[in-house]
C-alpha cells in the first residue's frame, strides 16, 4: 500500500523512459458508457491525463506503468458528473428545516449576506469537493460567488469543474451590480480558459432576476469568448410563478441564450413546444429530482427530453436543497420519479440513468469531448466501485447495481485527469482532517445566527397564518 501511494504521488502523470503508460487498471468490470458497452475482466491504460487504451486482460501485458491497480472484479466506470449545484452552501446545510415556507428570503439570502466571503467559499467548497470525490463524482458544475476560491478548492483536491460567476439583479456578496458581476466572469474566463480542470462559465441567476439588457450582454459575451452559460429556468410551479412572461424558453430565445453553449437547471414547467426548441438549439439540461422533490417544485420531464435528443444530466442542486452532494442517491430518484410521472415502470432503465449521470451530464455541460465515458483519447476520469459489499450482492446487472444498490461509501478509488485522488477510501496528498477542522470552525459561527433567523421566520409565518385564519 505504501509503495502504491508513493508511486501515485510522485510518478503518475509523468512519462518516463522505462514505462509506456502512467497507470493501468486491470481485472475490472468496465462500464464504458460507449459503444463498447461492458467489458468483463477489462483493462484501462492511462498515459498522463488521457485514456491510452481500453480492452481485455491481454492489455495488461502489452503496457508497463509505475502504478498498477487491481480492480478485483469491481465496477470500473466513468466518474459521475454533478450537472448543477451550489457547493459553498454546504455551510448552511440542515438549517431552517422546521417547515419554513420562504426559506429563500427568510434564511438563504440573509445568511449569504452575512457570511459569504472568499474565505467561506474556499472552506465550504473544500469540504464539498471531498464529499463529492468520496461519492464518485469527478466533475461538477456550480453557480455561486467568489468562483476563484471555488476553483482553488477544486484544484487542490483535483476535481474537474464548470464554474459560473453568478449574475443577479441586486447587490451580491462579490458584486454590487450585474455589470460588475459580468466583468468578474470575463476576468475569470481569462484566468482559467486554458486550465486543465476548470471550465469557466457565466451564470445569470434566472431570466427574471437579471435585467434584460444584462442577459443580452451575457449572450454577446458568451458568443465573443465562447464561454458556457448556466442558469435556472422554470423551477417554480406555475401557480407560484409571477414571472411567467420571462421564465420560459421564448424569453431565453429573445435575449440570445438559446444555443449550444447554454445549460439550464430544472426546466420543470416547460411544455413540449419549448422542449423541442431546446433540442433544436443544442441546449443542455440538468435534471435535479431529489432537490425538486424536497422543495415540492415539480418533476421535470426528463424522459421526454431524452426522447427529443436533449443532452440531459443529473444534479444534486445546492446542499440546502437536497442536503447532500453525492450523486448516488440521486440515481434511483431520477428513475423512480419519471416512472411515477408517466406511470410506466418500463421507462428510464438503469443504463439510461447511469448514462445521465456520466456522458449525459457531460453533454448537458457541453464537455462530452473531454469526459463522461471511458474512451481512448478522453481524459482519465475514472472511479472503482466495490462489488463485494453485502448491498452490492448479487450484481449480475451492473447498471442496476449502481442505480438501485450502491451507496456512496462503496466508491473505493477515484482518478481525475489521470491523477490518483483517492485510493481505497484514502485521499492522496489531501488534508481532509484539516479541511474538516476549518469547516467546523466556520459552522460554529453560522449556526447561532441561522437559528435566530429560522425562529424569526417561523414566528412570522405563524402570525401570517393566524391572521389568515
Amino acid at each position: 500500500m505504501k509503495l502504491l501511494v508513493f508511486l501515485a504521488l510522485f510518478t503518475i502523470g509523468y512519462n518516463t523512459y522505462s514505462y509506456t503508460a502512467t497507470a493501468i487498471i486491470y481485472n475490472g468490470q468496465i462500464i464504458t458508457m460507449s459503444d463498447k458497452g461492458v467489458i468483463s475482466d477489462g483493462t484501462i491504460v492511462i498515459k498522463e491525463d488521457k485514456i491510452l487504451d481500453i480492452g481485455g486482460k491481454e492489455l495488461k501485458d502489452k503496457y508497463s506503468a509505475p502504478l498498477n491497480i487491481d480492480a478485483k472484479n469491481n465496477i470500473v466506470m466513468p466518474g459521475m458528473i454533478n450537472a448543477h449545484t451550489h457547493i459553498p452552501m454546504v455551510a448552511f446545510r440542515g438549517l431552517g428545516e422546521e417547515g419554513i415556507k420562504d426559506r429563500l428570503f427568510g434564511l438563504f439570502f440573509p445568511l449569504e449576506k452575512q457570511f459569504v466571503t472568499p474565505e467561506m467559499v474556499y472552506t465550504a467548497s473544500s469540504l464539498a469537493c471531498a464529499e463529492m470525490i468520496m461519492g464518485g463524482t469527478t466533475t461538477f458544475a456550480d453557480m455561486y460567488y467568489y468562483m476563484d476560491q471555488e476553483a482553488k478548492a477544486a484544484k487542490e483536491i483535483g476535481m474537474r469543474c464548470v464554474l459560473g460567476e453568478t449574475i443577479i439583479g441586486f447587490p451580491a456578496p462579490d458584486a454590487k451590480t450585474p455589470d460588475e458581476a459580468l466583468k468578474i466572469a470575463i476576468d475569470f474566463n481569462s484566468k482559467f480558459m486554458n486550465d486543465p480542470l476548470v471550465v469557466p462559465a457565466i451564470a445569470p441567476h434566472t431570466l427574471y432576476t437579471v435585467p434584460e439588457e444584462t442577459l443580452k450582454s451575457v449572450a454577446e459575451t458568451s458568443q465573443k469568448y465562447n464561454i458556457r452559460v448556466m442558469l435556472h429556468i422554470a423551477e417554480m410551479p406555475k401557480d407560484q410563478n409571477t414571472h411567467l412572461d420571462k421564465d420560459n424558453v421564448y424569453f431565453l430565445q429573445k435575449v440570445g441564450l438559446l444555443n449550444d453553449r447554454v445549460t439550464l437547471a430544472h426546466a420543470i414547467h416547460l411544455d413540449n413546444a419549448q422542449l423541442k426548441l431546446l433540442a433544436q438549439n443544442g441546449v443542455g439540461v440538468s435534471y435535479n429530482p431529489l432537490a425538486n422533490a424536497k422543495g415540492a417544485t415539480g418533476i421535470a420531464d426528463a424522459y421526454e427530453m431524452l426522447k427529443l435528443g436533449i443532452g440531459v444530466g443529473l444534479g444534486t442542486d445546492g446542499p440546502m436543497s437536497s442536503n447532500q452532494l453525492s450523486m448516488i442517491p440521486v440515481l434511483s430518484h431520477a428513475a423512480n420519479m419519471q416512472r411515477l410521472l408517466h406511470m410506466d415502470r418500463t421507462i428510464m432503465t438503469p443504463e439510461t440513468i447511469l448514462y445521465m449521470a456520466t456522458l449525459g451530464g457531460a453533454k448537458a455541460l457541453h464537455i462530452d469531448d473531454i469526459t463522461g465515458s471511458i474512451e481512448v483519447g478522453k481524459r482519465a476520469d475514472i472511479i472503482i466501485v466495490d462489488t463485494d459489499k453485502p448491498n452490492m450482492l448479487p450484481h449480475q446487472d451492473l447498471y442496476a447495481a449502481m442505480v438501485y444498490q450502491a451507496n456512496p461509501d462503496d466508491v473505493r478509488t477515484v482518478i481525475v485527469n489521470g491523477k490518483l485522488v483517492m485510493l481505497n477510501r484514502k485521499f492522496i496528498g489531501y488534508d481532509l482532517k484539516g479541511t474538516k477542522k476549518r469547516f467546523n470552525e466556520l459552522f460554529d459561527k453560522i449556526e447561532p445566527v441561522a437559528n435566530e433567523l429560522s425562529e424569526a421566520a417561523f414566528k412570522k409565518q405563524k402570525e401570517n397564518e393566524n391572521k389568515t385564519n
